[in-house]
């Protein structure tokens, strides 16, 4: 059986993490002092251009929700909008869209989709008024509700903090001073504010995510050295729950009653009522709401900049662990509907937490270096990601099941349930709940602009591998384009061709994923010795014109144990799971969640694997090519999908009798034993695909001999 070498990874690697790094040569906007310098630094966004199956991806989200939702959705995402003036939503929603909307645009240079980001960016820069304060004007009087919408809440800090995140990005595309203007001016108004109206003030969201606040905080200053800004910094993260001294509690492992402890619906008041902290950590059920969770869990990392304790490392190291014994699954995500709700895998998963939780690993990866959150965001993005969005990028879940094999509107096991019309396994424009709608862009386009970073040696380091062509300075002050060929991550090899107007010399850093145990390397055809150190190799030399470096990543079948003993079934970065397949039914609906599609299995989906296969995954497991993704541009292959999945694992299987559906869901998982009964039915065969590609699916198999 595979270790979690990924978790002994994150230990290791806070030791190192504690020691500030050599002064810095980076070209890029690199931590002032006193900030603690960052181990990598991010690159502007549209430094690095998706390709291949990459691109596709963006352009399916620009024929699709990204690039149409104020035409699907005008009732939120329309010209009544608080965030264009209007008397209509005025929260999180409309800023959720723009923070995917404005990055993809730039990633595609595509006219269209800025001109439907510019209108709300212009409001945006002409709303501050003299205070500070920006973005929807509050009403003098409380308007009536209206089904849908999101009117109140205007003056809450929460929503504000998305759209610094999206201010950030315009301003990295455009250098618009205005801009940086409008930060400080609404810094200053924050650090007058906060004393009186802190981050819970409104909602508890804000005090829950006051991280985002926080790195937007960080990156002004080292934009302009103003030091109020770090007396501010100091004050969001006083008035932020503390999710450093919950992640690090260990009061909650001594047992005893804690039935009656919600702090998911807690509205705590800052300062926080250190009674109740005292009970909390990740270990605990419905401890945390589980987007909450996947942003809170960087802001220890954030402020580590600001007070370079070597606790606030641990606090994610052991967070992460937590989560993933106590509420992991093999997607590298977490059950979570709505709260913490373990690691059963018909738990759902919700759409949100998927793409917050990826932003925040792209955060911390630049603070830490951590090899382990590298193989961690490559597991989430090329697993969890593709599957909750229809192939076409029309629809998506709002929640999804590591064992899924039936989506229909129906009573299942989730804590929201009876307030989402039981539709939050449908695919839908605003099935299940619509935030997700709008949250799930920026997925894809953040992880374009964080597959690269600049390093603090004057080089530049690939920590997540996908089609792409970046350029960037180097060394002094000299550009360089490397561009990564690849089908990854359905292939072995990554291909990064050189190009420079002359000579140059840099450091080059190439992550080693912890799956990977003999790495392979060339430079223009011929193999090369290399040393890995935390995870990565670097390759420093003089490059030239048309050098061709090749990695080999050699991917072998490895397995997981789960609840009841399952297991879980990998190759490389991805996830593979029985293929079933899928009856789709359109059903027109009327009620506030909208028209949704149900899925229904058309194969047996109650089967598990030969004990034979598990024992000897080598020869148990055959791998092969099935389908084809590919760079042309003429050509257009979508291969996260059943029909396109370009990689298949074949075994053998034995349907189990007693393990039938519950809720329409996949009932209890039957633990892994001999089940003698079944011994006189032959095996079959059974194909398992990558996860990413599946709609319905079996993740977790019980063991059969």
């Amino acid at each position: 059986m595979k270790t979690r070498i990924s978790l002994l990874l994150l230990v290791l690697f806070v030791s190192s993490c504690s020691e500030p790094p050599k002064e810095s040569d980076t070209l890029y906007l690199q931590n002032r002092t006193p900030l603690h310098p960052k181990k990598y630094v991010e690159l502007p966004l549209g430094t690095i251009r998706p390709e291949g199956w990459l691109l596709h991806q963006l352009e399916l989200m620009r024929d699709g929700m990204t690039g149409h939702l104020d035409e699907w959705y005008p009732s939120v995402v329309g010209e009544r909008n608080g965030w264009l003036g209007g008397d209509g939503d005025g929260w999180e929603r409309s800023v959720y869209w723009l923070d995917g909307l404005v990055p993809l645009a730039w990633l595609l240079d595509d006219e269209e989709l800025k001109a439907k980001a510019m209108p709300w960016i212009e409001w945006t820069l002409n709303s501050q008024t003299e205070t500070g304060y920006f973005g929807p004007v509050p009403f003098e009087e409380e308007p009536e509700p209206e089904p849908g919408l999101q009117k109140t809440r205007r003056q809450d800090w929460w929503p504000k903090m998305v759209m610094l995140k999206v201010l950030q990005q315009y301003y990295e595309v455009s250098g618009d001073e205005r801009v940086i203007d409008l930060l400080l001016n609404y810094f200053r108004f924050q650090l007058d504010e906060l004393p009186n109206t802190p981050l819970d003030h409104w909602t508890f969201w804000a005090n829950r995510r006051g991280g985002d606040n926080l790195m937007v905080v960080h990156w002004l200053y080292n934009q302009t050295g103003e030091s109020f800004l770090l007396e501010l910094g100091d004050l969001i993260h006083e008035q932020t729950f503390p999710w450093t001294e919950v992640f690090l509690n260990e009061d909650c492992y001594k047992g005893g009653d804690l039935d009656h402890l919600y702090p998911y619906n807690t509205n705590n008041r800052y300062p926080f009522d250190q009674e109740l902290i005292s009970r909390l950590c990740t270990r605990q059920l419905q401890s945390f709401h589980c987007v909450n969770l996947a942003q809170g869990i960087k802001e220890p990392m954030i402020r580590y900049q600001q007070e370079p304790d070597p606790v606030y490392l641990e606090a994610v190291e052991k967070a992460l662990s937590d989560i993933l014994l106590f509420h992991g699954q093999p997607q590298g995500m977490y059950g979570g509907d709505e709260p913490m709700h373990g690691n059963d895998p018909t738990q759902g998963i919700e759409l949100c937490s998927v793409v917050e939780l990826m932003y925040s690993l792209e955060k911390m990866i630049a603070i830490s270096g951590n090899p382990a959150m590298m193989d961690h965001l490559e597991k989430i993005a090329y697993n969890a990601l593709p599957t909750q969005v229809s192939d076409d990028f029309t629809s998506r879940q709002y929640f999804q099941q590591a064992n899924q094999v039936m989506l229909t509107r129906h009573r299942h096991n989730f804590y929201e349930e009876d307030h989402h019309g039981h539709t939050d396994l449908c695919y839908g424009l605003i099935s299940g709940f619509p935030c997700c709608t709008c949250n799930l862009h920026q997925g894809w386009p953040k992880l374009v602009s964080h597959l690269w970073y600049a390093t603090a040696d004057g080089g530049v380091a690939a920590v997540v591998y996908a089609p792409c062509n970046m350029t960037a300075r180097v060394a002094n002050d000299d550009e360089v384009s490397i561009r990564e060929e690849t089908n990854y991550p359905f292939e072995e090899r990554i291909r990064f061709h050189i190009s420079t107007k002359s000579p140059v010399q840099f450091p080059l850093h190439l992550r080693i994923p912890g799956w990977c145990s003999e790495p392979g390397l060339s430079i223009n055809g011929e193999n090369v010795l290399f040393e890995v150190e935390e995870g990565m190799m670097v390759l420093d030399r003089m490059w030239q014109e048309g050098d061709l470096v090749e990695l080999h990543l050699p991917m072998e079948v490895s397995l997981n144990r789960w609840v009841e003993n399952a297991v879980s079934v990998e190759r490389g970065p991805l996830v593979y799971v029985l293929k079933i397949g899928e009856e789709w039914k359109a059903v027109e609906s009327d009620d506030i969640w909208g028209d949704y599609s149900e899925v229904r299995p058309l194969d047996p989906w109650n089967i598990g694997l030969l004990e034979a296969a598990v024992l000897d995954p080598e020869t148990g497991f055959e791998f092969v090519t099935v389908g084809k993704t590919t760079n042309s541009q003429e050509e257009r292959i979508y291969p996260w999908s059943l029909e396109n999945a370009p990689v298949a694992l074949r075994t053998k299987g034995r349907i189990i009798p007693d393990w039938k559906l519950h809720r329409e869901m996949a009932g209890p998982l039957p633990h892994s034993l001999p089940l003698k009964h079944l011994l006189s039915d032959p095996p079959q065969e059974i194909t398992l695909i990558p996860y990413g590609c599946s709609t319905l699916r079996i993740t977790e198999f019980p063991v059969v001999r």
